[in-house]
């Protein structure tokens, strides 16, 4: 008896050391810095934490009781425009003032240079945060025809896709990209659902770690832009997996050809053109496991042949140590710093910027409105809003993010649902979906005008660069080329 009663004080004592352990690991880093510190054109930047066990903090969705909803800023007032739909993400409104909506979910996937238990933890985690249900792989359409700001009407316009996200139509053609594929179908506004088959322009690096393909046609219509995120957090199965991702590419509609149009972008999402100055946007989803102030994700300007540095280095010069593939040469030197900050573990999904028609009232006239999903990699949580960043009359962003829509954090480890995307209807109002709720919300300054075209910049182009410019300022103990 007296053994007995030995092995079982140590086994008692073993559990005891493993459950401390457990704690230990899995307490993760909570934040020293405010999330406002963290954001906007100066953001603070901490040093990196490395975690071999990244910081996680899952908030599980419980949807919303009825007749409730997010808080929305002051001025603003918030309605259910549709619900009951099937997990959806992308929006996107036609010419008439139909909505499409992309309901849609993760395809199966494995964690990139990860291992049966790496992927079993993601799955876990996948579950808790409501990331995990069975795609629905549609395309619905929304229509207030009556226009009281409630959707009255839904028709499965697509079905049998995989795992569909970005949308775009125009002359008669709807794109819809896949996560492994760009189609394109025939589609005459205002009917209630497509007949004919598609037409496959091109494929796409399919699934990983992000597996959402956002798109945007330009004006002239001729060139579509795609944005494809990264198969792992920094290259962990090696470059050769991110082949062709991190990336937004650029394809010429006419001649099918395309190119790699921005760089070094670990998960590119909402796309949008800046409205003053013609440039392309992006909101993107920036590393893990350093900690829960690094690394902030971005909205930022996309330069053709721009570089932002994943995986080897992030806003601007502050190099990756984990990453162990060789850094190309001058990458220091051409990598861009982000314009803007929205903070570490968001998860900025969608982009819309202020138009011609909005009513949001003064406060939100001039800027663009992210849909920051949230994330599980900070302590607190961060993310589970819309926000506004204000631009200037020249196209550039100022200030911290402003709250448009707040409340989705339910408190306990809870939410009641996470925004998506963001798009305008036909009346000027801003939607928003929320994936795990199956709810779209509309946000509306209601006694607000119609907001005037914004005022695009014009003046004569600079002239071209014949020599090189001096090299970027150099890091410390590092010397500038050449010397």
């Amino acid at each position: 008896m007296r053994i007995l009663t030995k092995v079982a004080i140590g086994l008692l004592a073993v559990v005891v050391v493993l459950v401390a352990a457990g704690w230990w690991v899995l307490r993760g880093s909570p934040a020293e810095l405010t999330l406002e510190q963290v954001s906007g054109t100066k953001p603070e930047l901490v040093e990196p934490n490395p975690q071999t066990i990244p910081t996680v903090q899952v908030a599980k969705p419980i949807g919303w009781a009825d007749g409730a909803a997010p808080q929305a800023a002051e001025g603003l007032q918030v309605n259910r425009f549709a619900e009951g739909l099937e997990h959806p993400r992308v929006i996107y409104a036609m010419p008439n003032g139909d909505i499409l909506v992309s309901e849609s979910n993760a395809p199966e996937r494995v964690v990139a240079g990860g291992n049966a238990i790496t992927n079993w933890i993601a799955g876990f985690l996948f579950r808790r945060a409501g990331a995990s249900v069975p795609s629905p792989n549609k395309v619905v359409l929304l229509r207030d025809a009556d226009g009281d700001g409630v959707a009255e009407e839904k028709h499965e316009l697509l079905t049998g896709l995989s795992s569909p996200s970005g949308l775009a139509w125009r002359d008669g053609k709807l794109y819809v990209a896949n996560h492994d594929a760009l189609l394109r179908f025939d589609y005459a506004e205002g009917a209630n659902a497509v007949t004919g088959e598609p037409t496959k322009l091109v494929d796409l690096p399919p699934a990983g770690n992000h597996w959402m393909r956002n798109i945007i046609l330009s004006d002239d219509g001729t060139k579509l832009y795609i944005a494809v995120g990264s198969a792992s957090n920094i290259a962990d199965a090696g470059i050769e997996a991110e082949r062709n991702r991190a990336a937004i590419h650029e394809l010429d509609l006419p001649s099918g050809l395309a190119r790699v149009y921005g760089a070094g972008l670990r998960n590119p999402n909402g796309l949008a053109w800046n409205p003053w100055n013609g440039e392309l946007w992006v909101t993107v989803n920036e590393r893990d496991q350093l900690g829960s102030d690094l690394v902030p994700d971005y909205l930022t300007n996309v330069p053709i042949g721009v570089n932002y540095g994943w995986p080897w280095v992030y806003w601007g010069m502050n190099i990756d140590e984990r990453v162990k593939i060789p850094m190309p040469d001058f990458m220091l030197e051409y990598t861009r710093t982000p314009e803007y900050a929205l903070g570490p573990h968001v998860a900025a999904l969608g982009l819309t910027f202020t138009r011609e028609g909005t009513r949001m009232g003064p406060a939100f006239a001039q800027g663009a409105f992210v849909a920051r999903h949230g994330s599980w990699n900070r302590k607190p949580p961060a993310g589970y809003d819309v926000v506004f960043v204000r631009f200037d009359e020249r196209g550039n962003p100022l200030d911290k993010p402003q709250p448009v829509l707040s409340g989705f954090l339910a408190g306990n480890g809870d939410t009641h649902g996470r925004p998506t995307w963001v798009e305008w209807d036909k009346s000027g109002a801003l939607l928003v979906s929320d994936d795990t709720a199956n709810i779209i919300w509309r946000v509306v300054a209601t006694n607000a005008q119609p907001a005037p075209a914004p005022k695009r910049i014009s003046g004569e182009s600079l002239p071209p660069q014949r020599n090189l410019a001096a090299p970027r300022p150099q890091l410390p103990g590092r010397e500038a080329p050449g010397t």
